[in-house]
């Protein structure tokens, strides 16, 4: 349902959301279903790597769904993504726009490990909507992973996004 689908495609960018359909959380805002998702697919970073190589993109966003049910949160697929993306199209610039991790930092280490090119987390919202719009998210755990992120690799530029109109 981006509104920016034609745009994005005519520069060589797309966007791909992995490990599956399902959402582990219920943000107010989202589009995306939410429940108990299914397991993941052992072939999807290869899969996706395969389509970025073919449409020969030259800049690719991984985001995903909040997988809470999993040990790492994910973290696991983001990196072997970012890894499968880099080893098929070497010159592809891939952004990560990856959950919270519910705090956690060593799956954050892990994507970092796995050398995105930017490493994005949304914060969405203002501190006084964040019950409201992200139940499962914390504001200020939003920003301690951008200076985390900061912090433990300090040239993969990070950035963040927000929503104007809520509320």
């Amino acid at each position: 349902h981006c509104p920016n689908i034609g745009e994005c495609w005519h520069h060589g960018t797309a966007t791909f959301m992995i490990m599956g359909d399902v959402c582990t959380r219920a943000c107010g805002y989202c589009n995306v279903r939410h429940g108990a998702p299914a397991a993941l697919d052992p072939q999807e970073a290869d899969n996706l790597a395969r389509a970025v190589a073919t449409m020969a993109l030259d800049y690719v966003v991984v985001t995903s769904v909040d997988r809470d049910d999993l040990p790492d949160f994910g973290a696991s697929a983001f990196a072997e993504t970012v890894r499968a993306i880099k080893s098929r199209r070497p010159e592809c610039r891939v952004e990560v726009l990856i959950p919270d991790f519910q705090g956690r930092e060593e799956p954050l280490k892990a994507v970092l490990a796995a050398r995105p090119d930017v490493l994005n987390h949304n914060t969405e919202t203002v501190p006084r909507l964040y019950r409201q719009a992200r139940p499962g998210g914390r504001y200020t755990r939003a920003l301690e992973l951008l200076d985390r992120a900061r912090t433990i690799a300090p040239n993969i530029p990070t950035k963040t996004g927000i929503m104007v109109g809520l509320g």
